[in-house]
């Protein structure tokens, strides 16, 4: 694990990155919530993503957007936190130029970001968005989702509405050649308090079925 600065549009913006041990497999980016409500890159479900790709051999990296930490800039309400998420994929894939295929995963706020930076990047093959918040902000812009992915949310979330999700992933799930694998916890809340685990266990999950090549839903595009 390294401390890492790179350019950003706005300034530097700090990061950590883990190399990983073999050139060719997924480069991951994970990105954290809410700026202006204490998300940072060490955020708790942040860190357990960042882990679980790092112990699965990727190369994978968190960073804190703009305004947050030693990160330069202000907070600039999601399309500047998106072209930072952008220049983060620049400086993964120029020092990973034989990983292949992209994975971007988000949580609440991150998730968001998340969901756009795959619509504007077509090299992202697949993605894990945890709690995305489409009871506060637009996810129409998944018209057509371009890649299938994993979504998770908390059944006691308090922030983002299961129902909201749920309608989410229903529609992402009616368009072709898309196949969301849907994990709902019961008892989890919106940080996944005692459920880190669990998190963990999907993230692993997930790129375990892309690297043997299964034939899951979040697996359709590796």
């Amino acid at each position: 694990m390294s401390q890492i600065t790179f350019n950003g549009p706005a300034g530097r913006l700090e990061g950590v990155y883990h190399h990983g041990a073999c050139a060719k497999l997924p480069v991951a980016l994970v990105l954290h919530p809410h700026p202006l409500q204490g998300g940072t890159m060490h955020n708790r479900v942040t860190y357990t993503l960042y882990r679980a790709f790092a112990k699965q051999g990727l190369s994978v990296m968190r960073f804190n957007f703009r305004g947050v930490g030693s990160s330069e800039g202000s907070f600039d309400s999601g399309e500047g936190e998106v072209a930072d998420a952008a220049a983060a994929l620049d400086w993964l894939q120029s020092v990973n130029p034989k990983g292949n295929p992209l994975l971007v995963a988000g949580f609440s706020f991150g998730a968001w970001v998340a969901m756009q930076l795959l619509m504007r990047r077509p090299e992202v093959a697949g993605f894990i968005s945890v709690s995305p918040p489409a009871n506060l902000y637009d996810f129409n812009f998944l018209a057509p989702c371009p890649v299938s992915g994993m979504i998770v949310c908390g059944k006691k979330d308090d922030i983002v509405d299961e129902q909201s999700v749920d309608a989410l992933v229903t529609k992402l799930n009616s368009q072709k050649g898309i196949q969301i694998d849907y994990r709902v916890l019961p008892q989890a809340d919106h940080f996944y308090t005692n459920h880190l685990d669990t998190i963990y266990q999907y993230a692993v999950d997930y790129v375990t079925a892309a690297q043997q090549g299964q034939s899951l839903a979040y697996a359709a595009n590796w």
